[in-house]
Order: C-alpha cells, then sequence, then structure tokens
C-alpha cells in the first residue's frame, strides 16, 4: 500500500474537494483520482461518494480514516524520533551501581551543559543490581552504557575505566578499634565482620587482601549490596572493608584508612563491542573517556 495514497486520502477526507486537495498536495487532479481509485481498488471498497461538487467519505471511509490518521501519527512521531537520534539527541539508557550515584551524574550533569540545545533525556536504572546483572542487561539491550565492576571473560563487553575508589574499614562507634585511624587487616581477623556475597564482584577483591594478611575474617552475616553492609555495621552487627562512599559521611560508623595491604578499586564504561549505536550514545562515552580522571 502506497504511503503517499494514504495521506492523499486524509487530505481529501477534510477537504472534501478533488481540487482543493490537489492544490494542498500539489500535485494534479487526475494524478490525485487516480491514487483514490487505486487506493479503493486495492481495498475493495468504495471510500467516497459524490455530494454535489464535493465528495464525503463513506461509512467505511469513516471508519479507514480513524485508522490511518492514527498509523499515521505513530509513524510520523517515530520518524520523528528517528531524525532526532540522528541529529545527536534522543535517549540514553544507563545502568550504574549505586556506589557511583555522585561520579556518573557528574559525567551526566557536564555532558548536558556541554549540550545547551540539544533535546537529551537520560534514564537511570541504580537497582540492587549487581555487575553480572548490569553486564547482562547491556547484553539484552536494556542498557545503552552501564558503569560497573569489570568481569572477565566477556569478549562481547568493552570496558574503559573512568575512576578509582579506595576501599576502608569501617566499625560501629564504641567498637574497640574506633579510636583508630588507620590498621593492617591483620588486626581485624579476631572481629565479626560483615562480608559481601560471593555473587558480588568486590567479595574475591577483599577476599584477596585477607589472603595477603594470612587468614580470612570470621564471617557474622553476607550481604549483596554496599549500602546494607555499612547499615549492619552501624547497628553493631561488626565489621567491614567496604568501597568509600559518600553516604558513610552521614552514618554512626568510624571509617578507617587501610594501610596495609593497599588496594584500590577501579571502576568501568562498559558498553556492548561492535554494534551501531546512535550518534548521541557514543557522544556521551566520547566525553566520558576525555574527562576520566583514572
Amino acid at each position: 500500500m502506497n504511503l503517499y495514497h494514504l495521506r492523499y486520502f486524509v487530505t481529501l477526507a477534510h477537504l472534501e474537494h478533488y481540487t482543493k486537495a490537489a492544490e494542498i498536495l500539489a500535485i494534479t487532479q487526475p494524478s490525485l483520482s487516480h491514487a483514490i481509485a487505486s487506493l479503493e481498488k486495492e481495498l475493495g471498497i468504495k471510500l467516497f461518494e459524490k455530494d454535489g461538487r464535493n465528495v464525503v467519505l463513506t461509512k467505511c471511509g469513516q471508519a479507514f480514516l480513524k485508522d490511518v490518521e492514527q498509523s499515521l501519527d505513530m509513524l510520523d512521531s517515530s520518524i520523528n524520533r528517528i531524525r532526532m537520534t540522528a541529529s545527536g539527541e534522543g535517549r540514553i539508557d544507563i545502568a550504574m551501581l549505586r556506589t557511583l550515584d555522585v561520579v556518573v551524574p557528574n559525567f551526566v550533569k557536564n555532558f548536558l551543559n556541554s549540550k545547551p540545545h540539544k533535546n537529551i533525556n537520560f534514564y537511570f536504572h541504580t537497582s540492587t543490581e549487581l555487575t553480572p546483572d548490569i553486564i547482562q542487561g547491556l547484553k539484552d539491550r536494556k542498557y545503552d552504557v552501564a558503569f560497573c565492576s569489570k568481569m572477565e571473560n566477556e569478549p562481547l563487553i568493552d570496558f574503559v575505566p573512568i575512576t578509582r575508589q579506595e576501599l576502608v574499614l569501617i566499625v560501629p562507634k564504641g567498637h574497640p578499634l574506633e579510636n583508630r585511624d588507620s590498621i593492617d587487616l591483620k588486626e581485624t581477623l579476631s572481629y565479626p565482620q560483615i562480608v559481601f556475597s560471593k555473587q558480588s564482584g568486590l567479595r574475591p577483591i577483599i577476599d584477596k587482601l585477607f589472603e595477603k594478611c594470612g587468614g580470612q575474617p570470621k564471617i557474622e552475616y553476607s550481604l549483596e549490596e554496599d549500602q546494607a553492609v555499612a547499615g549492619l555495621v552501624s547497628a553493631g552487627f561488626g565489621i567491614a572493608v567496604i568501597p568509600k562512599m559518600q553516604v558513610l559521611n552521614y552514618m554512626p560508623v568510624k571509617i578507617i584508612k587501610i594501610e596495609k595491604p593497599t588496594w584500590e578499586r577501579i571502576f568501568y564504561m562498559a558498553s556492548l563491542k561492535n554494534v551501531y549505536q546512535a550518534p548521541v550514545i557514543n557522544e556521551f562515552k566520547n566525553f566520558v573517556i576525555e574527562n576520566v580522571d583514572v
């Protein structure tokens, strides 16, 4: 079915006059008559009937007009969105670990400030998902860009380091270690600890730190999320090695620097390799790469 014929049909339906409709459409009247006749032949029904010098829609034509207008509106809206995307505008879906709830929004804010006249919308996905879930979301095309830990054996994913995060020890108020400003992790082995679950990208990192100390901590609880771990520590259920994040400054815990063994956690911007992405997504990724602090 010819798309132009559908647009001709809508114009004629509203003007109810072949000559006026042909003038508006900038085509000849015979061309318009031929287009409508072709459409009626294809559909097998009459869309118009004469009313003096004018034409009016038949009952079938009235029903068809409603559906055609809705379909054309949807098509035009989609075309406009695609054109916006092609011109460097559109939507970007971002997934990120909650511990990056300051770093990533700053990237986004600065990017938007650099494009003041562009219509760009960011959608943030900051659920309790762990890095493996986020990477799967990238593969499923739920997200355009992700900010998370690096995973090994992921040949389809491009990982670009974007920031570092220090690991610290936190203890509840009143704990015997509260008066310490720095510590060797070996000194913590005798205290009950809150650890990250084995699904967390942090768990193997912290396990390796304790291996360097010659032992493993007494595990009291195992949780998936940074803030949940910090919450149990603040309630006095144990101590924990955790990323240094801003929210800790507002919790009743003491933040202690880990002197030995030293470690920094690196976070990455992740995206699918060798797939087409809209210009605005590529512009954002390039902006992040140009402004990383690693």
